[in-house]
């Protein structure tokens, strides 16, 4: 089981930075600085979002999650799913925290909280998928 935003997000968000780009050439020097700006941050949301696939991966050892400093393994026997639901600006957020607690003393634990931007579905319905493959391969 694998999760990530759809395939089109990378795409669109480059085609848009590309499009940003191109109408910053047509621009004064102080609108090529704000939307250059602004085509650059698309670029590199498309090349992060490329890149970050799949962003999270349950597997028989545990759950996979991707950053950009590279991957990171979370074990079934030390972590913990949960959907935080918040209320921000007339709408309810909901993000899914994945938790492991200190297994030594160097350790410190991980905390990783993903949103429906990441998962390219809902918090809710990952961490039930997620706890039931958890019962499982433990």
């Amino acid at each position: 089981m694998q999760w990530s935003p759809p395939v089109l997000v990378p795409a669109a968000l480059a085609l848009a930075g590309l499009a940003l780009a191109a109408v910053a050439v047509l621009l004064d020097p102080a609108g090529r600085v704000l939307v250059g700006g602004a085509a650059l941050l698309m670029l590199a949301m498309a090349a992060r979002e490329a890149v970050l696939r799949p962003r999270l991966a349950a597997g028989a050892d545990g759950v996979e999650v991707r950053t950009l400093t590279g991957r990171r393994l979370l074990p079934w026997g030390v972590l913990r799913v949960r959907v935080r639901t918040a209320r921000r600006w007339g709408t309810t957020i909901r993000t899914l925290e994945l938790e492991t607690w200190p297994r030594a003393e160097d350790d410190d634990g991980v905390l990783v909280v993903l949103g429906r931007w990441d998962l390219g579905a809902d918090p809710e319905a990952v961490a039930r998928a997620l706890e039931a493959h958890g019962r499982g391969a433990v």
